[in-house]
């Protein structure tokens, strides 16, 4: 992920210094590596708000002010951030403030007297870094969304599916987590002579009903083990004679987090 030099010199940058000679310094600094959108307050008590209106990519500030010191100011833009990156690099002259700086949220920090090779250089790497920190959280908003639009698509095809399943097959039936029947459409009594309560709790059916005992045991103990089948046959003698047969299939559901939450399963009977 790389940056175009036009993005790293219309970054936002303030400068608060009480100083008019030390803003003018860092102004005319700026202005030669070519940043072209510098501000400058001498007020600490505005920051706050300026950074609110429209969010700086730096601030420059300075610790030892007037009224409102630059820890304080810290503490100000850190109670009013959107997010956990402050994009603060502090100016001190007290070696002794440095790490309290750095605790305090400070991205880095400059001593005075100025070098100003030192300071364009920690000025460049902040604003890179800055950067790159709001693109890669807008990467991460739009893989979030697609990650939702991809999430609906599946529902809504979950949705035609499961229509399309009902309309296709001769029955259809849907369990919780718990074996419980959601939803039952079709003569399943009729097509499988299995009760709802069978399927559920693996309880014995009736032994006269016609059906393959071995075969529906079979079944059921797919169903209960989780595992996913596909045209299972099942076959049944029915009482005029008549000898049937059917192909069922099932699989079970998971959510977004790979939690079972179910089963599903179909069937048709095979005609001629």
């Amino acid at each position: 992920m790389t940056l175009a030099a036009h993005d790293l010199l219309s970054a936002r940058i303030l400068i608060v210094d009480d100083q008019a000679a030390n803003v003018l310094l860092l102004e005319d600094m700026l202005a030669a590596a070519g940043y072209t959108q510098v501000f400058s307050t001498q007020d600490p008590t505005t920051v706050c708000a300026m950074h609110r209106r429209q969010p700086f990519d730096l601030i420059l500030l300075d610790l030892q002010m007037p009224v409102m010191d630059g820890f304080q100011v810290m503490e100000g833009l850190k109670a009013n951030n959107a997010n956990d990156y402050l994009p603060v690099l502090v100016i001190t002259a007290q070696p002794g403030h440095k790490l309290r700086a750095l605790q305090a949220g400070a991205k880095d920090f400059v001593s005075k007297p100025f070098d100003l090779v030192e300071v364009k250089t920690r000025i460049h790497n902040l604003v890179e870094v800055r950067l790159l920190y709001q693109r890669l959280a807008h990467q991460n908003k739009l893989l979030e969304a697609e990650v939702l639009e991809r999430t609906a698509e599946l529902r809504e095809s979950e949705a035609r599916y499961r229509s399309l399943t009902e309309l296709a097959t001769d029955w259809y039936w849907e369990q919780d987590r718990e074996g419980h029947f959601t939803k039952v459409s079709g003569p399943v009594l009729e097509m499988l002579g299995i009760r709802v309560d069978a399927l559920a709790d693996d309880a014995v059916a009736p032994a006269d009903d016609g059906w393959d005992e071995a075969q529906r045991q079979a079944l059921q103990a797919r169903i209960s083990a989780r595992t996913p089948f596909l045209d299972v046959r099942l076959s049944r003698r029915c009482a005029d004679g008549l000898h049937k047969e059917y192909r069922v299939s099932g699989t079970p559901m998971f959510d977004g987090a790979c939690n079972f939450v179910g089963y599903r399963g179909f069937g048709v009977e095979i005609l001629g």
